[in-house]
C-alpha cells in the first residue's frame, strides 16, 4: 500500500508489475500515515486536512466499469491536521494524533457508534500537536510523541494521562513499543 503527496493511495501485490487497486485518486489530501488492521482486512489512512478514511483491504477493481474503492468510513479527526493513527484492539476503536485548534490532540473513536458520538474522548496534551502514536495492547497504553519533544504516556482502561516526559528537544517522529512491552523507543527529527 502507497500514499503519495499528492494523496493517491494505490496497492500492489507481490509478483503483479501493475498496481492492483487505486483506492484514492490524485488530486487530495496529502497522505500523513497508513496503517493496516491487526487482521489485514482493512486499513485506514490519515490526511493533511484531518481527515481518518477506512477501507476494506479486498475490494478488487473493475476493469470494466473502471470504479474506485469508496472509503466505509470517513470523518474529520482534527480540524488543521492529522499526523498518526492506530487500531485500538479490535479495528473499531481507533485513536488519532493530529493538530486541532482546541488542543484536543490525541482523540479516541469507536466507530460502531453513531455519527454525532463517534468520539469517546479527547485528551489535552501536546499543544502545538501530536506527531506520532504507538499502541501497547496488554497494558493498554497509548503513547504519543509531539512538536516540542514530548512523549505522552495514556492509560487508556482510565482515559487519562500517566506521564509526560520530555524525549527530544525536536518534533518525535517516531515511537515503537518493544515485544514484552517492558521499553518504548523515541526518535526525533533531530
Amino acid at each position: 500500500l502507497t500514499g503519495a503527496q499528492d494523496g493517491s493511495v494505490r496497492m500492489f501485490e507481490w509478483g503483479h508489475a501493475q498496481q492492483i487497486t487505486c483506492f484514492r485518486s490524485g488530486g487530495n489530501s496529502r497522505v500523513t500515515r497508513m496503517r493496516f488492521n491487526y487482521q489485514g482486512n482493512k486499513f485506514g489512512i490519515v490526511d493533511a486536512d484531518g481527515y481518518i478514511s477506512l477501507y476494506q483491504t479486498n475490494w478488487k477493481c473493475c476493469p470494466l466499469t473502471g470504479t474506485s474503492p469508496k472509503p466505509y468510513l470517513t470523518w474529520q479527526c482534527h480540524n488543521k491536521t492529522a499526523n498518526d493513527f492506530v487500531f485500538i484492539s479490535s479495528s473499531s476503536l481507533i485513536a488519532t494524533a493530529g493538530l486541532s485548534s482546541d488542543n484536543r490532540n490525541i482523540c479516541l473513536w469507536d466507530t460502531l457508534v453513531s455519527p454525532t458520538n463517534t468520539l469517546v474522548h479527547a485528551f489535552i496534551c501536546h499543544d502545538s500537536g501530536a506527531t506520532v502514536l504507538a499502541y501497547a495492547p496488554k497494558h493498554q497504553l497509548l503513547l504519543s510523541g509531539g512538536r516540542k519533544g514530548f512523549t505522552c504516556v495514556i492509560d487508556l482502561r482510565q482515559k487519562q494521562q500517566q506521564q509526560l516526559l520530555q524525549s527530544h528537544d525536536s518534533p518525535v517522529k517516531a515511537i515503537a513499543v518493544d515485544p514484552t512491552e517492558e521499553y518504548f523507543v523515541t526518535g526525533s527529527a533531530e
